[in-house]
């Protein structure tokens, strides 16, 4: 195998094949990244068994076809550290030369038939959706999902999809992100139902590989495996195993709740500064609604207090509810913060359910005043 490769371009690419791959592994070539090159297209590939990914290397010149497995640590150093807009890149089973303008590296090479394949994209009915669409999907649940749990089905976002629409679902027991998008049917695609959970690290990994455009990516899910399929390659991942909890019973269905419309800049802003003289011990902000004000107070015995005051359209009875304010910023940090969302409180012992305009949705578990 014989490429010259625009650096940049190709490091780029690389970095996120690079994220795949596990740092240390029994099977020490899964800490590779394998290169397949034919005359028509150069594809990097990357696994650790669980995650998968076959990506497409633009601007590439190829003098020789072949395949070459490239050690993840050593080339990311050399594509960062060198100063050569192009390299040459010339390998086999025993050994890989990179060579630039004022540069020469040679690198021991593995055999590239030891490398695990990565599953391609055969399916003829999956669903489709706009990038940015499952983009959001992912940034606006992702955070809300809990890796380190017992409870395995909690590390990881839920998928379902139906006729229409798609709806992700993230949730560590303590609070609940919920975000629906358009989605279109191709072929007889199966309806996904609770048995698809995605792993957190692999919506991490797949939000990078989305493209940066209203372009259409593939989504199969299968029994045990979703795979991607988008402009410049595809992504594996094996589903996370056992039941997500019944996320639809912590949806609070109120007729006489009180819906508080709040700007996320401004509030966003409150909570920063009401969290100033919070600790790690104590997380909870007393948000106070009463006469057209909402304020959010603290008191940490070892920091000290704070108390900050904005406007917002309520004028019933005072309400006090205690809330983990990591947990409202996380909400407020992937939101426009010239949009406006609502609050839907009952009581200070009653979820908070904080909603938008388009279809995303946040409950948080209150905190009893001997948790704050």
């Amino acid at each position: 195998m014989k490429i010259n490769i625009k650096r940049e371009p190709f490091q780029k690419v690389f970095q996120v094949a690079a994220a795949v791959a596990p740092a240390r592994s029994p099977k020490t070539i899964l800490q590779n990244v394998k290169i397949d090159v034919t005359k028509d297209k150069t594809v990097l590939t990357a696994t650790d068994m669980e995650v998968g990914i076959r990506l497409v290397v633009p601007d590439v010149d190829v003098e020789t076809p072949g395949s070459a497995v490239i050690p993840v640590s050593r080339l990311n150093m050399i594509l960062r550290e060198s100063s050569d807009e192009t390299l040459l890149i010339d390998a086999d089973s025993e050994k890989i030369l990179i060579t630039g303008q004022n540069s020469r590296f040679e690198l021991q090479g593995q055999n590239p038939d030891e490398f695990p394949e990565v599953a391609e994209f055969d399916e003829k009915d999956y669903y489709e959706l706009s990038a940015n669409v499952l983009r959001e999907l992912i940034r606006r649940t992702l955070f809300a999902t809990d890796a380190e749990s017992s409870r395995y089905a909690l590390g990881g976002v839920l998928l379902e999809m139906d006729e229409k629409n798609i709806t992700a679902v993230g949730t560590d027991g303590r609070r609940l992100a919920k975000m629906e998008g358009k989605i279109k049917k191709v072929g007889n695609p199966k309806a996904v139902d609770t048995a698809t959970i995605v792993p957190s690290r692999a919506m991490q990994l797949m939000e990078r590989i989305l493209p940066d455009s209203e372009s259409t990516v593939q989504l199969a899910a299968r029994s045990n495996d979703l795979l991607l399929k988008q402009e410049n390659g595809i992504f594996y991942t094996r589903l996370v195993e056992g039941r997500f909890p019944k996320w639809r019973d912590v949806l609070p269905n109120r007729q006489d709740s009180n819906k508080i419309a709040i700007p996320v800049g401004p509030m966003y802003s409150a909570l920063r500064q009401a969290a100033i003289v919070s600790s790690e011990e104590s997380r909870g902000i007393d948000f106070t609604f009463k006469d057209g004000s909402l304020v959010l107070s603290n008191t940490t015995a070892e920091v000290g207090e704070s108390r900050i005051e904005m406007p917002v359209p309520f004028d019933n009875d005072e309400i006090t509810i205690t809330l983990d304010h990591r947990f409202v910023a996380d909400f407020l940090k992937v939101l426009q913060p010239d949009k406006t969302f609502t609050l839907d409180v009952e009581n200070g012992d009653q979820a908070a359910y904080c909603e938008t305009d388009d279809n995303y949705g946040y409950v948080i578990m209150p905190l009893s005043k001997d948790r704050r």
